[in-house]
C-alpha cells in the first residue's frame, strides 16, 4: 500500500462543492479504488469522485490541475496489469455512473455512449433492435476503459478489437478542453487519425467521456465444435490454413495436450482446436465443413462430426465452463501457496513453433530458479491472425507463503525478457499497464518514444494524467 501523505484538503472542498456526497475520502471506498484484478499491492487514490457527464469530468480535470493533483480513470477495476492504481496518490474519477447509451444508429450500425456503459449494458439496451457489440473480452469491463486499453476479444478473429470498433471518441484533455477525434464518418483520409491516438493511451493522453462503437448484426446462425490433433503444432498448422483461407471463425483457440486436461476438456494426449462460427445473415455450415477439411488434411480428428449444436457440448463446452470460471481460480489457489498466472503475446506464424520452445523453457527454469521445483507451462491460442497467432502461456508453481509475491515477479520477470529476445511482443490484448511498462520500453524505437513523450508533453505538461503508465512525465 502506498505511504501516507498530506493531501491538500482544498481540492476535496472544491470536489464536494461540485459533486456533493459524490466525493469520498473512506478508507473502503479509496481501497476499492487501489486495486485492480493484478498482483500488486493496493496503492490508494487520496479521493474518489463519481462524475456522470463530460462538463463534470471536464470540472474535476480543471481543480486537479489548477493544484496540480494526479488523476486516474476509473472504469470498473478489471485492468489485469496495473493500470488504475494510484501510485502518486491524488483524484481517482470513477466514470461507472456515466452509463447512458447516448443513441442509436440502426442504419448505420453503431451506437454511441456514456465511458462507463459495460458491454453487457450495451448489449441489454440494444438487443431488441437485432444488432450486438461484438468484443467481448471475457470481463463486463466499461466500452471507455476497454478503449483506452486496446482491448480485444473471444471473438476478435470474426469481429476484430477495439481498433476496428472505436469509430470516435470524445475525450477531456489535461487542460479541460473536450475534443471529438473525428466527424461522423466511417472511414476518413484528412491527416493523422487521432481516435487511433487514443485508443490504447490508457489514460495518459485524456479522459474519455464517449465513445461511438460499431455494431454487428446479432448472430442468427451458428455451428462449430471440437477438433483433436496430436499436439500442439499440428493444430497450429491448421489453425494457420483456416485462418489464411478467409473463413474468420467467431471463435478459433488451440489448446495443447496439458492446457486441455487442465482445464477439463482432454485427457492430456491431444490438443483441442475449438471452433465456432456464426453469422447474422446466413448459414455458416459450409464455412465449418471446410474449417474441417483444413483440419484433416493436418491430422485432426473432429470430436463430433456434424452435429448441429457441437459447439456447445463436449471438450468445447467444458472449455467454455472452463474459461467462465477462470478469473476465480486464484482465490482458491493463492492460500495452497500455488503461483499461477498467464502471459500473452503475438508472433507470426513462421517463427511461432521456435518462440514457442523459448519461451515454454525459459519460463520453466525460471520457475525452478524461483521456487526449487520444477512447474507446469502450458500454452493456447487465444486469436489468431492471417499472419500470425497469439499464444497465451499459463504458469503454475508451488511456492512459499511469505514469498510468493517475490516469486510471481521473478518469474513474470524471466518470461517478459524471453518474449521479448524472442521477438515477441510483450502485450496482445491485455495491454501494458504497470506490469509490462520496463518491457515495453524495450520493445517501443526510441524515435517512437520521443515522439509520445512529445504528445504527453503538449497535451498533458504537467504529468497529472495515469503518472507512471507509459511514459514518465
Amino acid at each position: 500500500m502506498n505511504k501516507a501523505r498530506e493531501f491538500d484538503q482544498s481540492v476535496v472542498s472544491e470536489l464536494k462543492a461540485l459533486l456533493g456526497d459524490r466525493v469520498s475520502t473512506s478508507q473502503a471506498v479509496r481501497e476499492h479504488h487501489g486495486k485492480d484484478e493484478s498482483y500488486f499491492p493496493y496503492a490508494l487514490p487520496d479521493v474518489v469522485v463519481f462524475a456522470s457527464s463530460t462538463e463534470e469530468v471536464r470540472d474535476i480535470v480543471n481543480i486537479c490541475r489548477t493544484h496540480r493533483v494526479p488523476m486516474i480513470p476509473y472504469g470498473v477495476g478489471t485492468s489485469l496489469e496495473g493500470h488504475i492504481l494510484a501510485v502518486k496518490g491524488g483524484v481517482c474519477i470513477d466514470l461507472s455512473q456515466m452509463n447512458k447509451v447516448l443513441a442509436v444508429h440502426e442504419s448505420d450500425l453503431d451506437a454511441v455512449v456514456q465511458a462507463g456503459v459495460t458491454r453487457k449494458q450495451l448489449n441489454e439496451h440494444i438487443k431488441h433492435t437485432g444488432l450486438f457489440f461484438p468484443v467481448d473480452p471475457g470481463a463486463d469491463a466499461t466500452l471507455g476503459g476497454m478503449a483506452a486499453t486496446r482491448a480485444s476479444g473471444t471473438n476478435a478473429v470474426r469481429y476484430g478489437t477495439m481498433r476496428e470498433n472505436v469509430l470516435s471518441l470524445k475525450v477531456v484533455l489535461a487542460d479541460g478542453r473536450v475534443i471529438q477525434t473525428s466527424r461522423r464518418a466511417k472511414k476518413s483520409a484528412a491527416g493523422y487519425d487521432l481516435t487511433r491516438l487514443f485508443v490504447g493511451s490508457e489514460g495518459t493522453l485524456g479522459i474519455i467521456t464517449e465513445a461511438w462503437m460499431r455494431l454487428q448484426d446479432r448472430p442468427r446462425f451458428r455451428t462449430g465444435g471440437a477438433v483433436r490433433f496430436k499436439d500442439l503444432f499440428a493444430a497450429a498448422r491448421a489453425l494457420r490454413v483456416i485462418a489464411q483461407a478467409g473463413l474468420y471463425p467467431a471463435n478459433c483457440r488451440i489448446l495443447d495436450p496439458a492446457e486441455a486436461y487442465n482445464t477439463g476438456a482432454g485427457d492430456g494426449k491431444s490438443a483441442i482446436m475449438v471452433l465456432a462460427f456464426e453469422s447474422g445473415d446466413h448459414p455458416v455450415e459450409p464455412w465449418m465443413k471446410r474449417a474441417l477439411e483444413c483440419c484433416a488434411d493436418h491430422g485432426g480428428t473432429p470430436e463430433i462430426a456434424e452435429a448441429a449444436d457441437a459447439h456447445r457440448s463436449g471438450a468445447a463446452e467444458l472449455w467454455r465452463t472452463a474459461f467462465i470460471r477462470m478469473p476465480y481460480a486464484r482465490e482458491r489457489t493463492v492460500g495452497r501457496a500455488i503461483i499461477n498466472d498467464t502471459f500473452e503475446t503475438a508472433i507470426t506464424w513462421e517463427r511461432f513453433e521456435g518462440f514457442h520452445d523459448k519461451i515454454k523453457a525459459a519460463a520453466e527454469a525460471a520457475i525452478k530458479q524461483a521456487t526449487g521445483r520444477a512447474g507446469q507451462v502450458t500454452c493456447r491460442f487465444t486469436h489468431v491472425y492471417p499472419d500470425g497467432p497469439a499464444p497465451y502461456f499459463t504458469f503454475h508453481a508451488l511456492g512459499r507463503h511469505g514469498a510468493l509475491l517475490e516469486q510471481w515477479q521473478a518469474i513474470k520477470n524471466a518470461a517478459s525478457d524471453a518474449l521479448i529476445a524472442a521477438g515477441g511482443t510483450i502485450t496482445h490484448h491485455h495491454a501494458v499497464g504497470r506490469q509490462h511498462r520496463p518491457w515495453y520500453d524495450k520493445q517501443r524505437p526510441d524515435l517512437f518514444a520521443a515522439a509520445l513523450k512529445a504528445a504527453k508533453q503538449a497535451l498533458d505538461p504537467q504529468g497529472l494524467l495515469n503518472p507512471g503508465i507509459l511514459l514518465d512525465a
